[in-house]
């Protein structure tokens, strides 16, 4: 360890000055830009639709049940229901709710279940990059890998479903010290795997902007349902409140202000039916609203495209890092 205690005080502080990432500087949420989303709302919703693949037999995988020696069959097939199952009637859902999503896939999906993606652009969703496959950390990837990696799934999108994905969430939300600089610089818009904020925060990179677009960890089903153990109704009840407080923070006071939820889901979580039915119960609750006017349902690409024309607009504050 090393001793500071007698050196100079100067010195001595700055050397006590904690490791920082230098993408953005602090901004407390009380020091507001003065806008409102599209429509004169102040809280703007947006489903996170988390569709993925796992490799058979190795590889990383969500472990929802006891682990066991690969081929691990019972957690591998049960994630595999999100895709056979979960995902459609999670669509069904959407559809009857009008609600469009932000879909974050796999590209190994392309080559799995190639309907499931289909159906997704089908209905205009969003396609968001989500690396190749969920069995892999980016973060382990070098500079080449991970760059490679970007650019693979922004092709494969593209080959496949016609329209660049504009938006990144890491698999397991793993970044390397260079993520959001590659990420820039091969073509994309905003990353997905920053939780610091409930407002987008433009990050500083070596070369193009890059938007950060709140993506929930507390309002996600997998840590909540997985890691504490939640059911599907306190889930839903987690939904309502989160909105309602959300809703009210946004218009609360002679200064309002815009902010973001993300609602982060996983079809082989919610998709299974007894959940379903309580996600139900939570979505109708916001479409209620979205019909009096009171909320921007929309994707993190629409908030992204709106952010930009703020800027140029010369509405939002200028970004420090």
């Amino acid at each position: 360890m090393n001793d500071t205690r007698n050196l100079p005080l100067a010195e001595n502080r700055a050397r006590q000055r904690l490791a920082t990432h230098g993408r953005f500087s602090y901004r407390p949420i009380t020091d507001r830009d003065a806008f409102r989303w599209p429509g004169g709302s102040g809280l703007a919703v947006y489903l996170g639709f988390n569709i993925e693949h796992f490799a058979f037999g190795e590889g990383l995988g969500a472990a929802l049940g006891p682990l066991s020696p690969q081929p691990d069959v019972l957690n591998h097939s049960w994630r595999e229901y999100g895709n056979r199952v979960g995902a459609w009637r999670c669509i069904e859902l959407f559809d009857q709710l009008a609600m469009p999503a932000g879909t974050l896939i796999n590209t190994a999906l392309y080559d799995h279940c190639p309907e499931l993606i289909a159906a997704c652009v089908a209905r205009g969703d969003e396609l968001i990059g989500h690396g190749h496959t969920n069995a892999h950390r980016q973060s382990e990837l070098d500079e080449t890998g991970e760059r490679e990696l970007l650019l693979h799934c922004r092709e494969r999108i593209v080959d496949e479903s016609g329209t660049p994905p504009h938006g990144w969430l890491s698999p397991w939300i793993s970044e390397s010290p260079l993520t959001p600089d590659l990420l820039a610089e091969t073509g994309y818009r905003y990353t997905l795997n920053w939780c610091h904020d409930d407002r987008p925060v433009r990050m500083a990179t070596r070369g193009a902007p890059l938007w950060s677009i709140p993506y929930p960890q507390e309002l996600n089903d997998l840590p909540m349902m997985v890691g504490r153990l939640m059911d599907g109704r306190a889930f839903a009840d987690m939904i309502v409140d989160q909105f309602d407080e959300m809703l009210d923070q946004a218009n609360r006071g002679a200064e309002p202000q815009a902010l973001v939820m993300g609602i982060a889901l996983h079809p082989y979580l919610v998709g299974q039916p007894y959940r379903l039915r309580h996600l139900r119960r939570a979505l109708e609750h916001i479409a209620a609203a979205r019909a009096r006017g009171d909320v921007w349902v929309t994707t993190p690409g629409a908030i992204a495209d709106h952010m930009d024309q703020l800027e140029r607009d010369g509405v939002l504050r200028p970004a420090e890092a």
